[in-house]
Parts: structure tokens; C-alpha cells; sequence
């Protein structure tokens, strides 16, 4: 760059030979003496090195020759002030270029104001002096002005001995930003505009004055350690030579080239960059999202995404990170804390542990376990004055005071700091966990996350993790998870794919491999739609298996259509409500289209399993169809479905609502209907016969309702014609049908049987 080229900008002086009255012998101000007719300066017409130049004798201890012209200065912009001169009698002094810098305002600015001296030894020999001047602080300029330098009077003092005759000819003022910028300049240096890049002093104007003068351009960031010391937005595109301190304390918002490469050029550290990426991405809406570039991106500890955000605890505006690699590092930060502590429950206040002894030692986000204490549930809030902790689910059968155990698990992107946080979408990222490090930990509230197309790696203990409502609405779609302990067999499994506490999750397209559970789900309003989940193992012949999907409340309202359930079953149960006497029932299940496939399993293994808790619990509303169940490898199983009676009872006389149709099985035994249309064929002549279902009816449950008798062949004695009366609730499990007929007969038919009361 050139300003006399680029800018039509006449920087030099005139000769000495227009007049001496342009040229001060102080500051150059207007009003101050000049040397024309001064008694101590001459205009020499042919000096032979020279021409025609200025001669001045030298009568004070700081000879002063200055420009009454004002030369603006620019940042960006170098000025290479110089002189030939030479001495001609007396004694010897030193020459120096000087100036006199003035701000915006036109005051006096406190700015260095001479450059270095050259002592002129030899009578008669040609000495040149210069100086570089500057707004940037690089190596080979003179004189460093700040920002608020507007212009200056230029020229040279003659210092030292006095009594001495020299000749000047002439003050040269050119531009030489060339010799520090690029001949085709499409950026601006922030050096140029007072950045001193040493990792101390605070460069943030320095920063936003080059950003406000790129008009268009990159803005460069050049070699050294650059302190930001309050936030920073810059709308310029950024280029990193240098870096940006991790030292720096305020947020650093690169809005043009916003991603993460770029937040790597500025940091030069994969996880600082992306820390400051994240804090960037929640505090401005020039983009929403942010693009991990591909990258494969180390983690040496959690992510705190409240933490590098820093100044909010909400935030509801839709926001993506996409397309990268996140990798857990060899780092004792992925540790996870333990504790135990007595605390008291009180069912009347359900999400609730109180006097807990030595809260201040409990993480929020810990997994809490004891007696009566349902799967999945994690400490939400930590009260540390009132020593109360705010859990994310109630307790089914937790004793009025207990020790509890705590684990708080660690996880790639922790969001678990903020209040509330919506429509966050995690996209097309892949979390290798290296069984470290868990992946996600979900805010305590927030609605509609998307989490799509990711893939889940070995999490060390979990993948995605709701420690509160911060899963209302969440769409999991498309996602792989790989299991940590996928080499061990399923009863020392620990890993859950995912778990949640509110309603309305979408489940779609994911597949699952061997977890302890794919899903353990509270709320209700589910879909599960298209996922595989196996749940294998080597054990062989007999080996146990587990629940895939576990639903945690009585009234799910939850749809399974279209899913692989691989060696697990679907478990209803209710460990997750403080209220077990409470006589809602079970249901508002549908369960359509699934795929159901098990191999080396016990003769009892089943795939749709209730749990109840407490006595006497009830169905009403499931729905079992057009599903296909397989047992595979010479392997027979029993039955599909069952009750596990270990934490409560069935009440088979109030079932409802319950359906199981159209359903094919293959290596099953006992093919559960309902209703069921039992064959029944008598030989020999009676009035009363008994017709067994032979556990064809869901759950073990009894035969509360006939839809129909129909005879299948002829009834022989004379039969005439008038059906038998129907008895429910017969023989020693209450499961089989009584026919009564007028007569004594024989023969065929089909009783079409139910295990639910009419509504």
C-alpha cells in the first residue's frame, strides 16, 4: 500500500528553495518562529552533494527544524521520515529525526518523539537519518504512536555541541507500509492499530478499531499471544497467525467466519476452542448454529456448557452443533464422584431428600440409589442451606430415613448448569466416549431437543442423560449407540443408552447395542417408531436378558410401532410415582408391528413384562398386534408376556381394555389372544363341560367375558339348538370356561374368550 498512489496523498515536503517560512524552529505550531531571515540559517545555492540546500548554525542545545504542515497519520499506515546532512565546520553535534504528534483534538499527544541520533564524526561526509513511524508495534518502527495520533510536524533536531555549521538537504516524508504490509492487501493487521500481542496487555480496542477500519477486508492476527480483556464481537472475517490468550476473560464472538476451525486458529487448543465456540454460539444471533468443520475434536474434560456461556441460565432460541468428532481423552477429569449420605423421605413431598447429612459433598446431576429408589433417577438441584436435595422422580418405597448413594457420572457436553434450555439440536456429531466418558447431560428443564444422526460410542455409563424436564418433547432420531460393556454379559451390564422424565418424546430409527436398557422413560405421550435395540450376549444356553425398554409410570400413553426388540423385552412397571397405593391402572399401551427376536434364552424368557407395585394393581388399555414373535436357534420359549410379582400383584378381576391379535409366533409355545378363540371338542354326551384356555390369555389373567360360543361340527343326542349358559372364572386359575347345556351332549366348538371386563 501506498497512500501517494492508493490515495493521491502528497506526503513530501517542499524544497527549501520555495522558503524558509514553512519551516518552524520549534514546534512547527502556527505563530511560531520560522527560519525565514533567521540569522543562523541560509539557503546554499550549490553544494556539491547536495544542490541547493539549507544551512543552519547551531545555537541551541536542541536545534529544532519542523514542517508547519501537519502530515496526517493513519492506522495502517507507515511513514519513513529521513534527511541527508552533513557538517561543515565548528564542532561536531548528533542529528535526529523529531516530530511533534498531535491528537484529534489537536492537543500535544505524549507520544515518543525522536528517533535515534546519528553523530556526525567526519567533516565534509554525507550521514542520512531516519525514522519509521507508526501506529503498530513492529519490529523496525521508531516511533510507536496509539490510536488517538491524528497528525504530526516532522523534521530533525540537531542535539550536542553547539557552534557548529550543517547542511540539511532536504526532509524526505514517504510512505513504507509497504515494507511491513502486502503489496495486494486484502486485510488489516491489528497491529496497526496498537495490538501488542504479548499476553499481557489488553489488546480489545486495538481489536475493535481494526474491525471498524477492515470496511470489507480480513481482519489478521499476526504472531503473538493477543489479551482480550472484555467481551469481544468482531464482524470482519478473522485470520489467526497468533492467538488469542486462554487467559482472556471476556466472550469472543468471530461473527463472518463463525465455526469452529476458526475458534481452533484463534485458541490453538481443541477443547479452549471449542469452550469458546459454545459461549459465543448462546450469546449472539448472527448464526445458529455451530459447524464443527469435520473435525475430530479432544476432550481432556467435561464440557460446561453453562459454565463457557457464563452470563445466562436460560436460553429458548433454536440452536445446532453438527458435523464433528468429539473424543475423550486420557484425563483423570472424567472420573466420576461418589458419595453417600442419610436423608429423609417423605412421600407427601415427592421429589424431595431432606436433612441431608453433608449436602455441600452431592454433585447435582447424580444418579441416587437406594432401597425403594426407582432406575434413573438423579439429584436435579442442590439446596445447600436448607441441606435439601430436589430429585428429577419420586421415590416408590424409600423408608423415612436411609443412606443413599450418589454418583455423578461425567459427560462430554454437560448442560446441566442451565434453569432451562429449548430446541437445541445436536446433529451429525459422533461421540467416542472410549468408555471414559459419558456423552450428554440434558439441562434441569427445557422442550424440544433434537438429537439426530449422532453416534453414541462407548459411554462409559451413560449416552444421554435428563436429570430433569429438560427432556420434554425430545425427538432422538437416527442415532447409533454402541454399548461399553457389550463384552460382558447382560447381568453385569451397567450402560442405559438414555433416560428421560417428562412427555412426548419422539424415538425413531435408532439402533441400540448391548445395553444394560436402550430406554428407561417416565412421562408419557411416547413414540417409538423404526429403532433396533439388542440386548445379547455369549453367555449361552439360559443366559439372562434385560429390559430394553423401560416405561416407569402406570398410564404411558405410549405407541411401539415398527421396532426390533432383540433378545429384551418392554417392561411397564411404576418405580417411578412416591403414591404405590394409588389404583390408576396400567395401560394406555399399544404395542403394533414390532419385531420380537430372542435366542439361548430360558424356556421362561418373555417380551412384554408388567411389574407392579403394590397389591392389587390393575390393567386398562393395552394393545398387542400384528406383531411377530421369534425365538430363534432351536430355542422355545413359553409365552411373549408376563407379571413379575416381586415388588407387587395383579388384580385379574378388574382387567380392561386389553387386546393381543393378529400377532405371529414362531418357537413359542402358548399364543397369547385376546380375545381368544378357544377349540373345544367333547366326546361323549355331557350336560356341563369345562373348556380350558390353556394360558392363551394375556398375563396369566382370567376369563372374565364370553363374546360367543360357535359349535364347529355337529352337537350329537338330539341337540336342540339352544346354546349352553356360560360360566367365567372356572377351574383352579380361574382362566377357564363352564358350558352348561340343556342336555347331555358331545361334539365341537369355539368359545371366543376374554380376559377384560366390557366397558
Amino acid at each position: 500500500m501506498n497512500k501517494a498512489v492508493t490515495d493521491g496523498i502528497d506526503l513530501m515536503p517542499p524544497a527549501f528553495s520555495d522558503g524558509l517560512s514553512v519551516w518552524s524552529s520549534q514546534d512547527g505550531l502556527a505563530g511560531q518562529a520560522t527560519y525565514q531571515d533567521a540569522p543562523n540559517a541560509a539557503l546554499v545555492a550549490g553544494d556539491a552533494d547536495f544542490g541547493e540546500c539549507l544551512e543552519i548554525f547551531k545555537t541551541d542545545s536542541v536545534q529544532q527544524l519542523r514542517y508547519t504542515e501537519q502530515t496526517a497519520i493513519t492506522p495502517g499506515c507507515y511513514l519513513r521520515v529521513s534527511a541527508r546532512v552533513k557538517l561543515v565546520g565548528g564542532n561536531r553535534p548528533s542529528v535526529r529525526i523529531a516530530a511533534y504528534p498531535l491528537t484529534n483534538g489537536g492537543a500535544e499527544a505524549t507520544m515518543p518523539t525522536t528517533g535515534d541520533a546519528v553523530f556526525l564524526e567526519t567533516y565534509g561526509e554525507v550521514y542520512e537519518v531516519s525514522a519509521i513511524v507508526g501506529q503498530g508495534a513492529r519490529g523496525g518502527v521508531d516511533l510507536v504512536w496509539a490510536q488517538n495520533v491524528a497528525g504530526a510536524h516532522f523534521g530533525l533536531d540537531l542535539i550536542g555541541d553547539n557552534n557548529c555549521s550543517v547542511r540539511i538537504e532536504s526532509i524526505v516524508i514517504e510512505d513504507a507500509t509497504s515494507n511491513f504490509l502486502r503489496n495486494l492487501m486484502d486485510w488489516v493487521d491489528v497491529r496497526d492499530y496498537g495490538a501488542v500481542g504479548d499476553g499481557v496487555t489488553d489488546d480489545t480496542d486495538a481489536f475493535y478499531a481494526a474491525d471498524a477500519a477492515s470496511a470489507g477486508r480480513d481482519l489478521l492476527v499476526p504472531e503473538g499471544e493477543f489479551y482480550i480483556g472484555s467481551e469481544l464481537t468482531l464482524d470482519a472475517r478473522v485470520r489467526f497467525t497468533g492467538k488469542i490468550a486462554h487467559s482472556s476473560p471476556g466472550r469472543v464472538a468471530l461473527t463472518h467466519n463463525y465455526n469452529y476451525d476458526t475458534y481452533l486458529d484463534a485458541f490453538q487448543d481443541e477443547q479452549v476452542a471449542l469452550e469458546r465456540a459454545l459461549g459465543a454460539l448462546y450469546a449472539f444471533t448472527d448464526h445458529d448454529s455451530l459447524d464443527l468443520c469435520g473435525r475430530q475434536i479432544r476432550l481432556t474434560r467435561p464440557v460446561d456448557v453453562h459454565a463457557a456461556v457464563g452470563d445466562r441460565d436460560t436460553f429458548g432460541n433454536r440452536r445446532a452443533i453438527r458435523n464433528g468428532y468429539l473424543e475423550a481423552a486420557s484425563s483423570s477429569a472424567w472420573n466420576e464422584a461418589t458419595a453417600t449420605s442419610s436423608a429423609s423421605y417423605d412421600s407427601a413431598k415427592p421429589l424431595e431428600l431432606t436433612d441431608v447429612v453433608n449436602v455441600a459433598q452431592i454433585e447435582q446431576g447424580s444418579l441416587v440409589e437406594g432401597t425403594g429408589v426407582g432406575r434413573e433417577v438423579y439429584v436435579r438441584e442442590v439446596d445447600i442451606p436448607n441441606a435439601k436435595l430436589i430429585l428429577s422422580q419420586p421415590l416408590y418405597a424409600a423408608a423415612g430415613t436411609q443412606t443413599y448413594s450418589f454418583t455423578r457420572f461425567r459427560y462430554m457436553l454437560d448442560y446441566s448448569g442451565f434453569t432451562s434450555i429449548n430446541r437445541q439440536c445436536l446433529m451429525q456429531i459422533e461421540f467416542l466416549c472410549n468408555r471414559r466418558a459419558s456423552a450428554v447431560m440434558l439441562a434441569q428443564s427445557g422442550t424440544a431437543w433434537h438429537i439426530h444422526d449422532c453416534w453414541f460410542v462407548r459411554p462409559k455409563d451413560r449416552a444421554i442423560t435428563s436429570i430433569g424436564e429438560g427432556c420434554n418433547g425430545i425427538s432422538i432420531e437416527s442415532n447409533e449407540f454402541l454399548s461399553p460393556d457389550g463384552d460382558q454379559d447382560v447381568g453385569q451390564r451397567t450402560s442405559i443408552a438414555f433416560n428421560t422424565n417428562k412427555n412426548d418424546m419422539k424415538i425413531r430409527n435408532n439402533r441400540a447395542v448391548q445395553f444394560l436398557h436402550f430406554a428407561v422413560v417416565a412421562g408419557g405421550g411416547h413414540l417409538f417408531v423404526g429403532n433396533h435395540w439388542w440386548q445379547g450376549d455369549n453367555a449361552g444356553e439360559g443366559a439372562a436378558r434385560s429390559a430394553g425398554v423401560v416405561l416407569t409410570n402406570k398410564n404411558v400413553k405410549t405407541v411401539f410401532t415398527g421396532n426390533y426388540c432383540d433378545n429384551a423385552f418392554i417392561e411397564l412397571t411404576d418405580e417411578h410415582n412416591a403414591n404405590t397405593t394409588n389404583d390408576n391402572p396400567y395401560g394406555n399401551l399399544t404395542i403394533t408391528g414390532n419385531i420380537f427376536t430372542c435366542s439361548d434364552v430360558l424356556r421362561s424368557f418373555t417380551y412384554i413384562r408388567i411389574a407392579p407395585i403394590g397389591a392389587n394393581r390393575y390393567i386398562d388399555g393395552i394393545s398387542v398386534t400384528g406383531n411377530a414373535f421369534k425365538t430363534i436357534g432351536g430355542d422355545i420359549i413359553q409365552r411373549v408376556d408376563d407379571v413379575d410379582t416381586d415388588r407387587g400383584t395383579l388384580d385379574p378381576t378388574r382387567t380392561r381394555g386389553v387386546t393381543f391379535t393378529g400377532n405371529v409366533y414362531e418357537n413359542v409355545v402358548i399364543r397369547t389372544q385376546n380375545p381368544a378363540a378357544v377349540p373345544y371338542t367333547k366326546f361323549g354326551s355331557a350336560t356341563t363341560w369345562t373348556v380350558p384356555t390353556a394360558g392363551r390369555l394375556p398375563f396369566g389373567l382370567r376369563a372374565l367375558t364370553v363374546d360367543g360360543v360357535s359349535p364347529t361340527y355337529a352337537i350329537n343326542s338330539g341337540w336342540d339348538g339352544r346354546l349352553p349358559r356360560v360360566a367365567v372364572k372356572q377351574g383352579s386359575s380361574a382362566d377357564a370356561i363352564g358350558l352348561t347345556w340343556s342336555e347331555p351332549v358331545g361334539g365341537g366348538v369355539i368359545v371366543h374368550v376374554r380376559c377384560d371386563l366390557h366397558s
